[in-house]
Parts: C-alpha cells; structure tokens; sequence
C-alpha cells in the first residue's frame, strides 16, 4: 500500500531489521499495529498527523517488510526494539500509538523508558495474561496455517472474525478488504512466533503497569471480542491516571474501522497535554 508523503527508512534491532514507513516533521509519534497486521494499518492517521508530527509507521518484528522472526520475543525486547528506532530517529522523546500488540509494548515501553515517551495511546489492547480461550483459539489458529504453508485463503476468515465486529463486516467492506490482505501477507514462521509471544507466553503487565508515569489515554471497542472492554478497563486501571473510553461501533482495529473518531480522542489528548 502506497502511503502520500512518507518514506522507507530501515533500523537493526535486537529483533532484526525494522522497516519504517516516515514522513512530516515536529515531534515523533510512533505507531505499532496489532499482530498479523503491518504499518499501514495507520493509513487513516498519517494524512491527518503528518502537517503537524514525524509519522512512524512501525512494520513490527517479522510483519510486512521486517526482518522474519527466528524464534519468539519478550515484550522487554520489544520495547527495546521502539529505543532502536528512537535512537535512530535522533528523537529525545516518542508519543507512542498502539493497537493490541502495540498497544502491549506502548504500556510497557512507557514503564521501562519514562524519559524517552511524551504521550501514550493504548487501544484494543490488554495487561493481563492469556487465558484459556484465547490459547485455544489462537492454537488452532497457528496449528491450522502450519499445516496449510499459509494465512492466506481459509485463514483470512478466522483473523477477519476475531479482529472485527457486526459494524465493520456490515458497513464498511474497504475495512474487511484491508483486513484480508494484511493477514494474507503474514510470513507463516514469523506469524507462529509472534503469536506465541503475544498470546500464551504474553506476561502478566498489571504490576509492571502501575510504574507508568506518562499520560496514557486508554481505548476499548464496543465491539471487541479479543479484548473485551471490562480486561481493556482492567488495563486502564493498572495505570495511575489513566484515561479510558470506550468507542461504541470499533472491534480490535479501532483506528481502522473508526479513524476519524480515533484522531479526533489523539488530538484531544495531546491537547490536554499542551502538545498539538
């Protein structure tokens, strides 16, 4: 997907090499999707921060144009992974916008790195551990693209019906489009490690989350079945001061299916914040 007014730019991490979709200038505001999903699932946000930010799209460790994992990761190495492209970007500070995945390692790079992170934005996402259902489900899920070399065809229905709800499948099929195609592109090596990160070996973040100092607003959709809005509010909790709201018509993709909405809660926020 060709995005207006933004480059490739490459980082080496402790997770490989990184690709960066960058464009704009002022402060940095760095944007990690959710899994099985790449950099351009932030195409709504780019247009509308671009004239005002440094946009960072983030393709994350082994999805889209990164480098394709060789084994699972911590969240630490994760949150040293966003450091690297601070560092690399010459940025003293990175507001941090995160969908599931990312919304997981904005929390956590929030509380390993308090000096480097102006705002955080932590949607569709969760500080608890797995529990029973979502290992099955994603088990299979892993199990099932093994045996078919592939995310693409079968599996696009699953990660459509896991990621989104009733509105998006109903109202808006460029969503499901975009959907589809991420999860068609997923090398099914790194997708199996990935998952197996992020989902049963995801750690428990609640204490770690109670650290935060930076100012998060906290996101949950209506219509998420992955990460209901009480385990997203839990997430919200965890974190002193925290802000939560709840976007009515959003399942797991939040900036996805409502881009409009979620640009409009980001610049409120930054403009509490005296930082718009």
């Amino acid at each position: 997907m060709l995005l207006a007014g933004v480059e490739d730019r490459y980082v080496e991490t402790v997770l490989g090499r990184i690709r960066l979709r960058v464009g704009g200038s002022g402060p940095a505001m760095l944007f990690w999707p959710s899994l099985l999903m790449d950099g351009t699932l932030w195409s709504g946000q780019v247009a509308h921060f671009i004239d005002r930010f440094q946009v960072v799209l983030v393709d994350p460790p082994g999805h889209g144009g990164s480098t394709p994992l060789t084994g699972p990761f911590t969240f630490e190495q994760c949150a040293d992974v966003i450091l690297a492209i601070a560092d690399d970007l010459g940025a003293e500070r990175l507001h941090v916008i995160g969908n599931s995945w990312g919304g997981m390692i904005g929390g956590t790079f929030a509380a390993l790195h308090p000096d480097r992170t102006g705002i955080a934005v932590l949607m569709n996402a969760t500080a608890s551990p797995a529990g029973l259902r979502q290992k099955f489900e994603y088990g299979v899920l892993t199990r099932t693209a093994r045996l078919l070399g592939g995310i693409r065809g079968p599996l696009t229905g699953p990660v459509r019906d896991a990621f989104l709800g009733p509105t998006a499948k109903r109202e808006k099929p460029e969503v499901v489009a975009t959907v589809n195609d991420l999860a068609g592109r997923v090398d099914i090596g790194s997708g199996r490690h990935a998952v197996t990160s992020v989902v049963p070996r995801r750690p428990d973040q609640r204490e770690l989350f109670q650290r935060i100092r930076t100012p998060v607003l906290v996101v949950a959709g209506a219509e998420d079945t992955t990460f209901g809005v009480d385990e997203t509010e839990e997430m919200a909790d965890s974190i002193p001061g925290a802000r939560f709201v709840v976007l009515e018509q959003s399942a797991h993709l939040a900036a996805l299916e409502s881009p409009t909405e979620v640009n409009a809660l980001i610049d409120d926020f930054l403009a509490d914040q005296g930082d718009s």
